[in-house]
């Protein structure tokens, strides 16, 4: 027995540690994402972020053959768009990928409002969106996803949130997007790039290729996302100088230059707030749902993340930085809310066997930084600490233990924690792999570590409670899900407890849902639906290589030309027999003298051009 237990043991603890280092692989069935022809020239659909009592953030792209696009934008009480409260007209171009974002202000707080926007005569979808609200609260409920990676499967969990209508917002712990090649983690839908990120360009057509998936254009249709990176924005494992997944010697250049194009490219196409104009690298922020819950949105990865060095309890090595630790624990300190909720990318609690950490890339690995937040926490009477956590592609419910920590009571615990499972990424599913964790470290209640799916935070001021739903397969489209156990902690007892079932819904959140098309356009007229669309070009201007995104609908030939302002053809190629989806193309276009070009793609009848400038 004891040998089957160590037997077990070593196998899990390999397993993890190359989880770690390369968080699997599904059936091979790659499929290609779709685009929508009726949402044209908005086929990314829309979204909304950062709500506040009076503003939010909301967002769009335009796929435009034009240098510069100028877009009306307008936001209402209601779906039909007659009780117009705020409205505007601002420009997009090349250089911010033709994303459109408006911080919207002058509203009311706790408030339903409908959005949308107006370029080449055409509408968007209309977006659905929700302020904050003030004062003396009852109750909140927020989904919480993290780990969406399109190699492995379907997003299902996004499409079963929107249809919940539940929720005041989603919060997203990052991993929103993955930088790994096509097939290299996960092999169920194909990528786009099929190579691996790793330039401005790269990460500017994976964040358009994962907008074009229909369920995650749905969730964000529906609900403000407030969201935080995590590694796989930029590259597995990674801290302020590097990344696991990131070699110089391999072609990968600079990882500064390679940190800033993922972070200009999440700007650009994430409904997020700069907490600081000045500064594209900090995204921790502090958002207040009125006197109930503070969310205080932290960044454990780029900012001020020292190198992953095992177990090294050297009091100066950070997760954190020390600005971000400072404004995290005045924050907390000075806030006046009853509930403090730390959303995390790492786990927090222990995690260890025979008294040494697992996994070293998760709070682990910084444990002098971890104490300080911990009795700062303690020492400043912070009797209602929550961390919620994503990463680990698991599900788990912690204490988060000090010393002499009971784990019958919970007394000496300092907040909890709870660990949202993947939306598809692949976990660990090892017989037996949840009892022998829970064996070495009791201050773990709960722990599934191999379904997909989300949580629901349902927080009251009474207690706040965490409940797991996971779908039944992420391989194919599906919307069957299963209730699978909530945990909570009572206000001020700073532990948790298993619930009694999932939180009842608040039948006050629910509002009229947006409708899942655009308005009739401004000229009426039946169109056919494009064969080809022409979705981006990058970089633009260019110098060597140039990435061409677009989609066909059906199988065809589809032939690609660049040509002088003179109009001679001096790049051309045929692709025979390409299938439906979207496809992005690589070019070598350093061989072109410096100056103004047309690129024209034909598929069947359909033409489009777009206009390519090479840099000397």
């Amino acid at each position: 027995m004891r040998l089957q237990v160590l037997a077990t043991l070593l196998f899990f603890l390999i397993q993890l540690s190359l989880f770690a280092q390369h968080k699997g692989d599904g059936p091979d069935a790659p499929t290609r994402a779709n685009v929508d022809p009726a949402l044209a020239p908005f086929y990314h659909g829309v979204a909304s972020g950062d709500p506040l009592s009076d503003a939010v953030i909301i967002w769009t792209r335009v796929t435009s053959d034009s240098a510069v696009v100028d877009v009306e934008w307008q936001m209402a009480l209601d779906t039909s768009m007659t009780q117009v409260v705020q409205q505007g007209m601002l420009s997009t171009d090349a250089s911010v990928d033709y994303t459109v974002k408006v911080d919207v202000t002058g509203l009311q707080p706790d408030t339903w409002y409908f959005y949308e926007f107006r370029a080449h005569d055409k509408y968007s979808i209309r977006g659905r969106t929700r302020t904050a609200p003030v004062g003396d609260i009852d109750s909140l409920r927020f989904a919480v996803v993290s780990c969406s990676n399109m190699g492995h499967g379907y997003f299902n969990a996004y499409r079963l949130i929107k249809d919940r209508n539940d929720i005041n917002a989603v919060i997203h712990l990052g991993d929103y997007i993955y930088e790994y090649a096509d097939g290299e983690y996960g092999n169920v839908r194909t990528l786009e790039p099929l190579d691996e990120i790793v330039e401005l360009s790269h990460y500017r057509l994976r964040h358009s290729h994962y907008k074009c998936d229909a369920d995650l254009r749905a969730i964000h249709q529906q609900y403000p996302m407030m969201s935080v990176w995590d590694d796989h924005e930029t590259a597995n494992n990674s801290w302020n100088g590097g990344a696991e997944n990131h070699n110089p010697a391999d072609g990968e250049g600079d990882w500064f230059d390679r940190k800033s194009a993922g972070i200009q490219a999440y700007h650009e196409w994430m409904p997020l707030r700069k907490p600081d104009p000045t500064n594209d690298e900090r995204i921790y922020r502090r958002i207040s749902y009125g006197d109930l819950v503070d969310l205080h949105l932290l960044d454990t990865r780029l900012i001020g993340r020292d190198e992953q060095d095992g177990a090294n309890n050297d009091p100066d090595r950070t997760m954190l930085g020390e600005d971000q630790f400072n404004w995290l624990v005045d924050g907390m300190d000075n806030s006046n809310a009853q509930w403090q909720v730390l959303c995390n990318q790492t786990m927090m609690a222990p995690l260890e066997v025979f008294g040494g950490p697992i996994n070293t890339d998760q709070w682990d690995g910084y444990p002098a930084e971890r104490e300080n937040l911990l009795n700062s926490i303690l020492a400043n009477n912070v009797e209602n600490a929550v961390v919620i956590t994503g990463d680990i592609h698991t599900s788990w419910a912690n204490d988060l233990p000090r010393s002499s920590y009971d784990p019958d009571t919970g007394a000496n615990s300092a907040g909890v924690e709870f660990v949202v499972p993947s939306v598809t990424s692949a976990g660990l599913p090892i017989s037996g792999g949840e009892a022998l964790v829970q064996a070495f470290n009791p201050h773990i209640k709960y722990i599934d570590l191999s379904q997909h799916g989300y949580i629901i935070l349902d927080v009251n001021k009474q207690r706040a409670q965490a409940d797991w739903y996971y779908v039944n397969t992420v391989e194919n489209p599906s919307i069957v899900e299963d209730y699978a156990i909530g945990y909570c902690s009572d206000s001020g007892t700073r532990f948790i407890k298993q619930a009694p079932g999932a939180a009842p819904a608040n039948p006050g959140i629910m509002g009229t849902q947006a409708p899942p098309l655009p308005r009739p356009n401004p000229i009426v007229s039946v169109e056919k639906p494009e064969e080809l669309v022409f979705l981006g070009v990058h970089p633009n201007p260019f110098s060597e290589q140039i990435y061409v995104q677009y989609y066909i609908r059906e199988t065809n030939d589809v032939f690609l030309s660049i040509v002088d302002v003179a109009g001679k053809i001096v790049l051309q190629e045929k692709y025979a027999q390409q299938t439906p989806g979207l496809v992005n193309l690589a070019l070598d276009g350093g061989h072109l003298p410096a100056g103004s070009y047309f690129m024209i793609l034909q598929s069947g009848q359909d033409i489009s051009q777009k206009l390519l400038m090479k840099a000397k």
